[in-house]
């Protein structure tokens, strides 16, 4: 049976403070779904339990994944040593002109505008269904984390619109990263070289790196 969206972060909280502790199995069972024995083939089942479960209704859509409330969900992978292991998935990017130019508009500022992050044990010792769920945590950006956002997102955007998507490297972004987000030919995307020409090339997605989620991370345990 469907979950209705929630219609407050306070509905939504409640949610999730209700599967706190909670291992992966029981909140499959409660949805009466099938985990996968392993994620390499299935990396975002979790993601989509959760999203099941807590009602998120944006599906595919360039929205937050809660649209009625403006929240955006986040699985936050963590490690034996207590913090993320793995960057963060924000959104795809826009590879063409004429998509948003500005920050205020990109779909990265409205994904990252309201977040549930929902920690998620990935110790790979533990079998994923003995996996547990953390405390949930509501954040928004202050205006600190939202000015290197935007700095990051304004350097990472004039690449991509002046064609320079090869240039791109891991060391590019203080806190968001641009990185290709498929691995085979099959999966390209229409982009545009230094000469303005329409090439294709492998799609990219805006990823939040661990300096940045850990931050959020330990600011929430205090």
């Amino acid at each position: 049976m469907r979950v209705l969206p929630p219609d407050s972060e306070a509905v939504l909280m409640e949610r999730a403070a209700a599967i706190a502790g909670k291992t992966l199995q029981q909140i499959a069972t409660l949805r009466q779904t099938v985990l996968p024995e392993q994620l390499t083939r299935a990396k975002g089942h979790i993601g989509e339990l959760l999203e099941d479960y807590l009602g998120a209704s944006a599906g595919s859509l360039p929205e937050p994944d809660f649209r009625h409330i403006g929240v955006e969900l986040k699985t936050l992978p963590i490690g034996k040593n207590g913090k993320p292991k793995e960057s963060t998935f924000v959104c795809t990017v826009s590879l063409l002109p004429g998509d948003s130019s500005h920050w205020e508009d990109s779909l990265v500022r409205r994904k990252l505008s309201r977040v549930l992050w929902v920690p998620v044990e990935a110790d790979t010792t533990i079998p994923l269904a003995q996996r547990r769920i953390g405390n949930a945590i509501l954040w928004s950006p202050n205006l600190s984390q939202e000015k290197i956002l935007r700095q990051d997102w304004d350097e990472l955007m004039n690449m991509v619109m002046m064609g320079q998507l090869d240039q791109i490297t891991a060391r590019y972004g203080k806190y968001l990263q641009i990185r290709p987000k498929a691995q085979n030919a099959r999966s390209l995307r229409s982009g545009i070289n230094a000469d303005g020409d329409i090439v294709k090339t492998l799609p990219r997605g805006f990823y939040l790196r661990t300096v940045f989620t850990r931050m959020i991370l330990e600011k929430s345990r205090f």
